[in-house]
């Protein structure tokens, strides 16, 4: 993984989170802003899926367990289409929760993806 790229992402998610969960405290119903900062997420995430697959040929390879790495990317992957789907469906101020904590959640699993690529001693043990 590129780590200035990781924490682009990281920074992404969480003003995407941020951004949900403000609109969901403000009783607003889902709008193009926090289903768009939602889509970026899914977006970043698609480059970083052509950056691990490139990244090895290059001689960046996963210094970590690759099997966890690749099944927090393919999880992460579907967190915010899932998010936007269901904001498309129940136009409640809840769905911008839904929106935020997809945000937040894929924030947390860049992180995560980053320590496995690197190695890095986990956070228990």
């Amino acid at each position: 993984m590129i780590e200035w790229f990781t924490w682009l992402q990281f920074g992404v998610g969480i003003l995407a989170g941020l951004i949900g969960l403000i609109a969901a405290v403000a009783g607003r119903k889902p709008s193009d802003l926090t289903a768009g900062a939602a889509a970026l997420v899914g977006a970043l995430l698609i480059v970083q899926l052509v950056v691990a697959i490139v990244a090895p040929m290059l001689g960046n390879p996963c210094l970590g367990d690759g099997l966890e790495f690749w099944m927090y990317l393919v999880v992460a992957l579907i967190i915010p289409p899932g998010a936007i789907l269901w904001s498309l469906i129940e136009r409640t101020r809840w769905s911008n929760a839904v929106l935020g904590v997809a945000g937040l959640t894929v924030a947390v699993m860049v992180f995560r993806m980053q320590q496995i690529w690197q190695d890095a001693s986990p956070l228990i043990g």
